[in-house]
């Protein structure tokens, strides 16, 4: 397996994880239990989209970090 392939998946893993945490933060303190199908859908787009942002965010960022260490090194 590549180097960029590794680094990828990991920083993937990791932003997924992180994403996962938020969505469940969001859910759980921000947005309130839901009273209707439609309120339902709405948290969870909310807290779909926050969290999506997040881990490609911080997959993408960790992914240029790794990749630039190992090419300056």
């Amino acid at each position: 397996m590549s180097f960029e392939l590794k680094e990828a998946i990991v920083a993937g893993l990791i932003g997924g994880a992180i994403a996962a945490a938020l969505s469940f933060l969001i859910n759980h303190f921000v947005v309130p239990f839901p009273q209707s199908i439609f309120d339902n859908s709405l948290g969870n787009g909310i807290s779909g989209f926050a969290s999506g942002l997040l881990s490609g965010f911080i997959g993408v960022y960790l992914a240029l970090k790794k990749v630039g260490k190992a090419s300056a090194g």
